[in-house]
């Protein structure tokens, strides 16, 4: 007899206590002497990254030997397009605001099954802010159902790249220039708190950058798309992803899909 698989909420409380566990880790190097090098895609890393990713495999898995395992960190294992559950995991997610000492960077882990997130908690250590969420139960912060925070009569506050930013005030849109958070899984799940309107991200984001914030945000109410394909899909071969958009505002749709549609375009 097969056992069943643990429920999202078995699954939200490991995530939960296992990314805690990791923002301690990472922690003992934040603002210290790290030791740093560059992946081949110019981006950073720290040896930091590499303790949590390490800590949070062996963990992870010992709880759950039959999911899969996908982490920035690690090397792919194809293996995982088999499994109907998969972890997928940034260790230290806005490494570049880690090794700089800015104070938003975040342990980013998902569960997703068959394509879909199921739980998913963005932990912001420095700022003893760990947002999470599961599948049809709704998101929260800090153990408190996750409530926007409306900016009644202000102009929308939206961080975006310098060329999006063109394209938007060419288009009309009347709008402030918001924080731009190295953490992209922080800056996204902040268009569900209500301290930014909209936050969107160039083409190329990977699975462990967005999992577990496309869930808090799904949960949340708050539309969230690749701009070329809808709500993303995870666990595929190509974990890569278009342009995306976050929008706490949907009358912003239109004239944010378009502009990050023609900086970036969509895959042909």
């Amino acid at each position: 007899m097969t056992k069943p698989l643990p429920t999202a909420t078995e699954d939200l409380e490991l995530l939960r206590s296992c990314a805690v566990a990791a923002g301690i880790i990472a922690s003992g190097y934040f603002r210290h002497d790290v030791k740093t090098w560059t992946k081949e895609n110019a981006s950073p890393v720290s040896e930091a990254d590499i303790v949590v990713d390490r800590y949070l495999a062996a963990t992870l898995l010992a709880a759950r030997p039959g999911y899969g395992w996908l982490s920035e960190e690690t090397v792919d294992n194809p293996s995982r397009l088999g499994c109907d559950r998969v972890f997928i995991v940034d260790p230290i997610d806005g490494t570049r605001g880690f090794i700089n000492g800015e104070d938003s960077w975040t342990v980013c882990l998902a569960v997703v099954e068959h394509g879909v997130p199921i739980a998913g908690v963005v932990y912001a250590p420095a700022r003893n802010e760990l947002y999470d969420a599961i599948r049809g139960g709704g998101a929260r912060f800090n153990g408190a159902p996750l409530v926007r925070r409306r900016r009644a009569g202000a102009a929308p506050l939206i961080p975006a790249p310098g060329a999006v930013h063109q394209e938007m005030q060419a288009a009309g849109l009347d709008y402030v220039r918001g924080p731009a958070y190295p953490s992209l899984a922080y800056r996204l799940v902040q268009v569900a708190t209500g301290k930014i309107d909209a936050a969107v991200s160039r083409r190329g984001s990977q699975d462990w950058d967005i999992a577990a914030a496309a869930l808090i945000l799904d949960e949340a109410g708050i539309g969230f798309a690749d701009v070329c394909v809808g709500f993303p899909q995870f666990n595929k071969r190509d974990v890569r992803h278009g342009a995306l958009a976050a929008l706490g505002d949907m009358s912003l749709q239109p004239l944010v899909h378009a502009a990050l549609i023609k900086v970036y375009g969509c895959p042909g």
